[in-house]
């Protein structure tokens, strides 16, 4: 806990004050909505008044659900937050809070007002998968941005004018999106370094027990090394550069120049570290991709193929069908069950 002297010197002069909109979508997610007030809150409590107001809207003003099945109350709807901007209620910043099934959530009056809440300079941004609420608007065009790793293949490809990044968040023209989980801590603690300076942003690092601010560009995945359990520098390595073309994937002799190797002595690498050939492994995480496309993105299943490196459907479908023994059809079909599911209440 901090001490009522920390407090007392942070709080002598009252700074700025922000108020900011949670825009709530079905199914967001509750660790980074959490993480961002709570950010908030403890930044008030070090600086001894309340320089952060915040506020939750939804699209009706009615109760929504989060993706864990818990239901928040909202104090305004999208008609109240339109009406607001012309007044004394209008916000400093709007965050949009999403999560699963954001691609499913079209609304242009949302649109419209995100517009023109960025027009009249009020500062926009996303938490999650939120970024896809901003595309739809226009707003990430020639933007930098940030989404959640595993929907980040789906929204490049619907949101081609879109400058996404597997980082941990981005702040582009007083656009700020966030990857979700605990990155939204490492926005809102930049957020709150813009405010008021380093002094307050390490009280509240001491309070939420986090050692260190992490830099927009770190990793949200944890290193190949670590997620993969393999310690030969030169596999790694070469998974990184499959990684980095699955669209147009390499042949192993191209693969096998680049790292300075014969083929030989890749496939031998492959077979010892990851128990299959070089091959097998690239085509299983190409697979691994479409799977993500398939569930997290609305795209045709030969548009899929493609953006996977496959040159036709039919052999997509064989590769697809042979790994996960259900074909992209399916996978696509039991993705709208549980959607459909989800809609009736007959699942969280």
């Amino acid at each position: 806990m901090g001490t009522a002297q920390q407090v007392v010197e942070l709080s002598k002069t009252p700074g700025r004050k922000r108020t900011i909109v949670f825009f709530l979508i079905p199914h967001f997610t509750m660790l980074p909505f959490a993480a961002a007030i709570e950010t908030l809150r403890i930044a008030n409590r070090m600086l001894g008044y309340t320089a952060y107001t915040w506020r939750l809207s939804s699209t009706d003003g009615e109760k929504v659900y989060s993706s864990s099945g818990i239901g928040i109350e909202v104090n305004s709807s999208l008609s109240d937050e339109r009406r607001y901007l012309g007044g004394e209620n209008r916000p400093n910043m709007v965050l949009i809070s999403a999560g699963i099934y954001v691609e499913e959530f079209h609304n242009k009056s949302v649109n419209a007002w995100l517009r023109e809440s960025y027009n009249r300079g009020v500062a926009v941004g996303s938490l999650c998968t939120g970024a896809h609420v901003l595309a739809q608007a226009g707003l990430l065009n020639g933007k930098r941005c940030a989404i959640h790793w595993e929907n980040l293949p789906g929204f490049a490809e619907a949101f081609p004018q879109a400058e996404v990044y597997a980082d941990l968040y981005e702040v582009d023209s007083n656009l700020y999106t966030c990857a979700g989980g605990t990155a939204s801590l490492d926005m809102m603690l930049n957020l709150i370094g813009q405010d008021f300076g380093e002094n307050l942003v390490n009280r509240v690092c001491e309070q939420a027990l986090t050692d260190r601010v992490r830099s927009p560009s770190d990793r949200q995945r944890l290193p190949l090394r670590a997620r993969l359990g393999v310690q030969n520098a030169k596999v790694l390595e070469i998974i990184e550069v499959m990684e980095s073309h699955l669209a147009e994937p390499l042949s192993l002799l191209d693969i096998a120049d680049d790292a300075g190797l014969s083929r030989r002595q890749i496939e031998r690498l492959f077979r010892q570290e990851m128990g299959r050939s070089p091959a097998r492994y690239y085509l299983e995480i190409r697979l691994d991709r479409a799977r993500h496309l398939l569930v997290q993105s609305s795209m045709p299943v030969v548009e899929v193929a493609v953006a996977c490196g496959f040159v036709s459907a039919s052999h997509f479908s064989k590769c697809y069908r042979e790994l996960y023994n259900r074909s992209p059809q399916q996978e696509r079909a039991e993705r709208k069950l549980t959607m459909s599911n989800v809609r009736t209440g007959v699942v969280m």
